[in-house]
């Protein structure tokens, strides 16, 4: 069975804001949330940058439910609720078991994970807490996100490192065109502001000492950032049946492993992910508009993808606009392409391309259409969205207009 798949409701929150208009809002006016991190425990660290959420949003979850939840299941609940309300949709007796939840994460139970060692190994305690393993597991997001809204189909967790949430999208497409489901959740959340995590990040050398700046010769890294994303995917019978809004369908879906560095991204399985996304979709390389890129700001995965986009765009690669929205909400991780995903979702609703923030000096090697500080109006009606996780793991995804 081939149905197709579409979007109607997204969600998200992160340093941008902390609903999907207000990241878009921030989005198309090339504003950075990246900065100095205040209000996350990072234990006696000073001068770390990243992109931090300042606020929660109000909610009026359970406090029995919130003491079971680590920050990234909290962000996509939240980020969950949201996608739901816009497609106005709710689970039921008639159609629970039809409904379902992917969630990616990059990592998972950070903060739970970091108290509980603090309180065995620094302060004597004699036991961890009683809810770490169930807080801390990947696929708690998934399950906290069924949970609250009463979904009782496929409902698991992808990790996938820095594609995750692209991965979640792909399952759970699948999901409804095998016939599983009829309306899936999906996308990805990650939570990373602690004192473990940071540390390890610096240690691999790759985080920029003061912002992001994707494809300009001056970048120096990546930032880290928190946040989650989500979209409520519907089958095209479903969506239509009830006379919901569409606001975009996943035309297709490439995927593809490196097999070569745990670390260093080679240009073969980028190439062939977005080759295999086209092929999938149906589409030509010039049927696409916009390319939401991995884009990250080290120097090694700018230039690769630069390459990867050439080889499979030809000439047209040079009338495409790209750009990375890493540069407003710094790298996600689990989240990041969900992020991206709300990014490709609101080109193609509005006609704008958002710009890649901080950029400063033009990089031979990084010789494309960057949208460099400043949206563009432009017609979007094919948007693609790469994300090239460590490992070599690839998942590419296409949005059409509808």
């Amino acid at each position: 069975m081939d149905r197709r798949v579409v979007i109607t409701g997204i969600g998200g929150l992160c340093g941008l804001g902390t609903d999907a208009p207000s990241i878009w809002k921030e989005m198309r006016e090339g504003r950075s949330a990246i900065g100095p991190i205040v209000t996350s425990e990072l234990h006696g660290l000073t001068g770390t940058i990243g992109a931090e959420i300042k606020t929660l949003p109000e909610h009026d979850i359970d406090r029995k439910q919130l003491v079971t939840m680590d920050r990234f299941s909290l962000l996509a609940v939240l980020a969950a609720r949201e996608a739901m309300r816009q497609a106005g949709l709710s689970s039921d007796e008639r159609n629970a078991y039809r409904f379902g939840a992917i969630v990616g994460v990059g990592g998972s139970g950070w903060e739970a994970i970091e108290a509980s060692y603090r309180a065995l190994l620094l302060n004597g305690a004699r036991r961890a807490g009683v809810m770490d393993v169930p807080k801390a597991m990947p696929s708690a997001a998934a399950g906290q996100v069924s949970m609250s809204l009463g979904l009782r189909g496929p409902v698991f967790g992808v990790t996938s490192a820095c594609a995750s949430a692209n991965h979640a999208i792909a399952s759970a497409v699948d999901q409804i065109r095998c016939g599983r489901a009829d309306v899936m959740l999906a996308g990805g959340s990650d939570a990373p502001f602690v004192f473990c995590v940071v540390k390890a990040w610096e240690a691999m050398r790759v985080i920029a000492p003061d912002t992001c700046r994707p494809f300009s010769s001056d970048r120096r890294g990546l930032v880290l950032g928190e946040g989650a994303g989500m979209a409520v995917l519907e089958s095209y019978e479903h969506a239509t049946a009830r006379g919901a809004t569409i606001i975009a369908e996943i035309a297709g879906i490439g995927l593809s492993a490196d097999a070569f560095n745990l670390v260093a991204p080679a240009v073969e399985g980028p190439e062939a992910a977005m080759r295999a996304c086209l092929a999938d979709a149906g589409l030509n390389a010039q049927d696409v508009d916009y390319i939401n890129a991995h884009g990250t700001g080290t120097k090694a995965n700018d230039r690769m993808e630069t390459e990867a986009i050439k080889r499979v765009f030809g000439g047209h690669a040079n009338s495409m606009s790209i750009s990375s929205t890493k540069s407003m909400h710094a790298h996600c991780l689990g989240a990041a392409s969900a992020l991206e995903m709300i990014a490709c979702v609101m080109a193609i609703q509005e006609g704008v391309v958002p710009p890649t923030a901080n950029y400063r000096e033009p990089d031979p090697d990084c010789d494309l259409d960057v949208t460099p500080n400043v949206a563009r109006e432009r017609k979007v009606r094919v948007a693609l969205s790469n994300a090239f996780a460590m490992a070599g793991m690839n998942a590419v995804l296409a949005f059409r207009q509808v």
